[in-house]
């Protein structure tokens, strides 16, 4: 696995002044799901390490109620609290933006500003803090989802692929029990491949499916209770196996579905495999 940093050249195209204006929080939606139960300060401290599980976050007390805010799912009132706190409120800011933007904004070119403005906040946090793992995790992250919405095949012709995959694999070496970036790298594995075949993903960007589905049980062993992890592995076995894997991937979607949900966060997932199901 590379232990190298990831480039340090822009992710994608930087918001304008009056571009970034427009995305305040003040102006989000919100979501329409309740959260199965309500967050304060002590509840999150408690439970840190359920809600939080090796992500390189911290229970520090000046963002308690913001991190309150974004497990009751009131994520413009987690990154407004986060945007008062600054450089200390970045972790809690890019994973109210980045959740928002993918689980409740309705507008696609909102959506997408949104996670330009996630990458370009985690690339300058990482010109100073190279191996911060919120930092790395929610660029690969928006990156990742950016290109899901656009092209992964344009994409991949930019070399966003190189910097998503390379951004994962430094932060997997410097935290190797960050879950959601086993997940989120087997999911690029699978997604490569789905898209430009086994031999050009092994031989141009390194990827396997044996590698893919390893992925997914290591950090399914580090995060049993994901459902976040069980449907992007669902879909990872769609991409590579097609009808063949259908039953197993079936089981992985009715897991995540059945789980008894911690925060809004993992509602908002469960939906995401009840949706599977039916269709």
């Amino acid at each position: 696995m590379s232990t190298l940093a990831p480039s340090t050249a822009p992710a994608l195209p930087l918001l304008s002044p009056s571009e970034a204006q427009r995305l305040s929080p003040s102006a989000w939606a919100r979501c329409a799901l309740a959260p199965p139960r309500r967050f304060g300060p002590d509840e999150v401290r408690a439970l840190w390490p359920q809600l939080h599980p090796a992500d390189g976050t911290r229970p520090d007390g000046s963002l308690l109620e913001g991190w309150a805010a974004f497990h009751n799912g009131d994520f413009a009132r987690a990154a407004q609290q986060a945007q008062a706190q600054g450089e200390a409120g970045l972790a809690l800011l890019n994973q109210s933006t980045a959740v928002y933007a993918c689980y409740v904004e309705p507008r696609e070119a909102t959506r997408l500003a949104l996670l330009r403005q996630v990458a370009g906040r985690a690339q300058g946090r990482l010109q100073a803090q190279p191996d911060d793992a919120p930092a790395l995790y929610w660029l690969a992250y928006a990156l990742g989802r950016h290109a899901q919405a656009v092209s992964v095949a344009r994409a991949l012709a930019q070399g966003l692929g190189s910097q998503i995959k390379g951004t994962l694999e430094h932060l997997l070496a410097r935290h190797p029990a960050h879950a959601e970036a086993h997940f989120a790298l087997g999911a690029f594995h699978a997604e490569v491949i789905d898209k430009v075949g086994p031999l050009v993903g092994r031989m141009t960007y390194g990827v396997r499916a044996d590698a893919a589905q390893a992925l997914f049980e290591r950090g399914l062993a580090l995060s049993p209770q994901s459902a976040i992890g069980r449907i992007e592995y669902a879909r990872a076995l769609l991409a590579l196996h097609g009808d063949a894997r259908l039953a197993e991937a079936t089981r992985l979607y009715e897991e995540a579905a059945a789980l008894e949900p911690l925060d809004l966060r993992m509602r908002l997932d469960q939906e995401l495999a009840r949706q599977a199901l039916r269709d």
